[in-house]
């Protein structure tokens, strides 16, 4: 039985691309239930129809508060029975109404060597702070700001004359190969979190 997954995404949807196309491969042994999405003119809404994946798309305006939308989201999830949620540029805080029923089972990937630079525009931190490597992390979700359990990192040189674009476009190339294959693992049975640290078999 594979593993059932839902994609939050908020933008292009590059990553949930990346996911799709190794499902589509053969090589990501997973089925993709749901994309959530809380932008309805988001490229990734089409990318998700390109794909035959079900989308629930939502205005969190149209909502009470933020609980109110998660509460739907909940339900959508726990009817398509999804195993793992995968955050995908999803540029919403998520409240526990999400993070306690899915914790452990809930990743995110983010632009930078976490712990350093957490929260909005990785990138643009890095470059301003003048690091020399910067990143990519996976890691687990809890209820802090990127603070979770990392799963695995990939590190992405800075190099001179570097702008936000250019080492936006090296660090989505390895999310893109990154998150796939740590989604693998996950599949795979061969991630386990020990307190802080994440085991890989």
């Amino acid at each position: 039985m594979s593993l059932r997954i839902a994609v939050f995404a908020s933008g292009n949807g590059s990553n949930f691309q990346a996911i799709a196309d190794a499902v589509q491969a053969g090589k990501l042994d997973v089925s993709i239930e749901l994309l959530v999405c809380d932008k309805p003119q988001a490229p990734v809404v089409a990318r998700a129809e390109r794909a035959g994946v079900e989308a629930f798309v939502f205005k969190p305006k149209d909502y009470a508060s933020r609980e109110a939308y998660e509460q739907e989201i909940l339900q959508k999830l726990r009817d398509k029975q999804v195993d793992l949620v995968v955050l995908a540029g999803y540029m919403r805080i998520i409240t526990s109404v999400l993070v306690e029923p899915y914790e452990g089972k809930m990743i995110n990937i983010h632009p930078s060597m976490l712990p350093s630079f957490p929260g909005v525009n990785a990138i643009g931190q890095a470059l301003q702070y003048g690091v020399k490597v910067t990143g990519v992390t996976v890691h687990f979700v809890d209820g802090g700001l990127d603070s979770g359990p990392i799963i695995a990192q990939r590190a992405v040189d800075i190099l001179p004359g570097d702008t936000e674009e250019s080492v936006a476009a090296r660090i989505h190339a390895v999310e893109q190969e990154l998150y796939p294959q740590v989604i693998e693992w996950i599949a795979a049975g061969k991630v386990s979190i020990e307190g802080r640290h994440v085991v890989i078999d």
